[in-house]
């Protein structure tokens, strides 16, 4: 079964956002996803004019991240909603990924 990637990146507007964003996702975001499926998570600064931080996880494959999705996103969404959606310019962008099979 092919492993899935699931990646979110935060465009954030200010230092001060991005550094109570690093700090929802330390102290306790990440232990969320992975308690929901993940077997891996990366945080990362990408570069470009905008500041934005990326999450990438990995799940071992697709029914795995299915539960996540269904169990476990909702609530951990929710509470990224009640933190940052009323911050004037903070968007999420998600993106899941199916790793190829090697030949």
């Amino acid at each position: 079964m092919a492993r899935i990637h699931y990646s979110v990146v935060a465009v954030l507007p200010d230092e001060s956002t991005k550094a109570r964003y690093l700090r929802w996702l330390r102290e306790g975001h990440l232990r969320g996803v992975i308690a929901g499926g993940a077997e891996l998570a990366h945080v990362l600064t990408v570069d470009g004019p905008e500041i934005r931080i990326q999450t990438r996880y990995e799940f071992s494959d697709r029914e795995a991240f299915d539960r996540y999705e269904r169990e476990f996103a909702p609530a951990l969404r929710t509470d990224g909603k009640k933190r940052f959606g009323s911050i004037e310019d903070v968007r999420f962008e998600r993106m899941v990924a199916e790793e190829l099979a090697e030949d």
